[in-house]
Parts: C-alpha cells; structure tokens; sequence
C-alpha cells in the first residue's frame, strides 16, 4: 500500500485529500502511479491537466522518474503563488 495525499485544487477537484492504494505490480515510479490515477477518469483527470505538477515522495520533492515502493507516502501539488 501507498498513502497518496492530494493537496489544494487537487484535493478539490478528487474530492478528497488522502486515499491508501494497493500498488499494483506495473507501477514502479511516480509517472506510472500519476498516469494510473489519471487514468481513473472524471475528476481524477486533474492531475493530467494541471501544469507544473508539484511531486514528493516520503515528503521529498521527487521527479516523475523516482521510484516508489509499498509503504511510500506520494503526495501531488500544484504549484503554489503567493502576494
């Protein structure tokens, strides 16, 4: 299992801001699990869409290319502005 937390308009647009997933054997990295989710449908399609995603793995920041296995906490963002 891995904890993935969504956070601002991602966590808007899912719905929710956490969710323990079953890793599924294909899924070896950050990219792969991104395009699973994506792949989901409806709102999920948040995470295709927006630009400049923002990725951590164990509270990391990572690239589409880290690895990831059971136990991981990933956890997607938009980038953030402020004033």
């Amino acid at each position: 299992m891995v904890k993935v937390l969504y956070f601002a308009g991602l966590r808007e647009a899912v719905g929710q801001s956490s969710e323990q997933l079953a890793l599924p054997a294909e899924i070896g990295n950050v990219g792969q699990l991104h395009a699973h989710l994506a792949a989901r449908g409806g709102a999920w399609e948040a995470l295709a869409r927006t630009k400049n995603l923002r990725i951590a793995v164990n509270q990391q920041m990572a690239a589409m290319d880290a690895s990831i296995r059971d136990g991981d906490e990933v956890a997607f963002f938009p980038p953030v502005t402020g004033g």
